[in-house]
C-alpha cells in the first residue's frame, strides 16, 4: 500500500479549515453536548458503483477513522464543527486523508444527521494510466461526507457513513470515488 505523501499539505488544509470556521448565530437550542472530542471509525465498501461517481474500477474495504472537535457552533438548528480523518484502502487502491466542516443535527430520540464539505488529499492516480484504477486529475479534491446514525447513550453511537471525493470538474480527469459503510462513535 502506498503511503500518503503530501501530509504537510493536509496539515495546512486542516489548520486553514479550523481557522476559517466562524461562530454562527444560534437558531435553536444546543443539539450536541459541548464535549471536546469525538472519535468515529468503521469499515467502508470502497468505490461503490451506482452512487454519485456512477461507476467502479477499484475495490476492497476502507478502514475509516475520524476525529470531530469541540461542541461546534450553533447554526440552522444543528452545529458546525471541524473533522479530520483518514480512509485507508486495504487492497492498496486509493487512500485519503481529509478535513471537513461538518454540520450535524440530533433529535431528542438520539437520531442524528450530518453533512460536510472539505478537502481530501489522496494517493491515487491523477491521469488514466491504469485501466483498473480511477484517475482523479488533482492531488487535492473536494470531500463530501453524509452520515445518519443513532446515539446509543451519552458517549456511544452507530451510523451509516457515505463519502464522495472528486475535483468537481476542475481538472481533465474527474472519475470520482464513493465509499459507504458503518461506523462506531465515541464521545470523550
Amino acid at each position: 500500500m502506498t503511503a500518503i505523501k503530501p501530509l504537510r499539505a493536509a496539515a495546512l488544509l486542516v489548520a486553514l479549515l479550523i481557522g476559517a470556521i466562524l461562530p454562527g448565530q444560534a437558531l435553536a437550542q444546543q443539539a450536541l453536548p459541548s464535549r471536546g472530542l469525538e472519535f468515529r471509525g468503521g469499515v467502508l465498501a470502497h468505490d461503490v458503483p451506482g452512487l454519485w461517481a456512477g461507476f467502479s474500477l477499484e475495490s476492497g474495504i476502507d478502514i475509516n477513522a475520524e476525529l470531530l472537535f469541540g461542541g461546534g457552533y450553533p447554526i440552522l438548528g444543528g452545529r458546525i464543527r471541524p473533522a479530520v480523518g483518514v480512509s485507508v484502502n486495504t487492497r492498496g487502491d486509493t487512500s485519503r486523508i481529509y478535513a471537513d466542516a461538518r454540520w450535524e443535527i440530533e433529535s431528542p430520540s438520539g437520531i442524528f444527521f450530518a453533512i460536510g464539505l472539505g478537502a481530501a488529499v489522496h494517493d491515487g492516480l491523477l491521469d488514466p494510466t491504469d485501466p483498473d484504477r480511477k484517475a482523479f486529475g488533482s492531488r487535492i479534491l473536494f470531500h463530501i461526507p453524509i452520515e445518519i446514525g443513532l446515539r446509543l447513550d451519552e458517549r456511544n453511537s452507530i451510523s451509516v457513513y457515505f463519502e464522495h471525493m472528486s475535483n468537481a470538474g476542475l481538472a481533465d480527469s474527474n472519475e470520482g470515488l464513493d465509499s459507504i459503510g458503518v461506523r462506531y462513535g465515541y464521545r470523550f
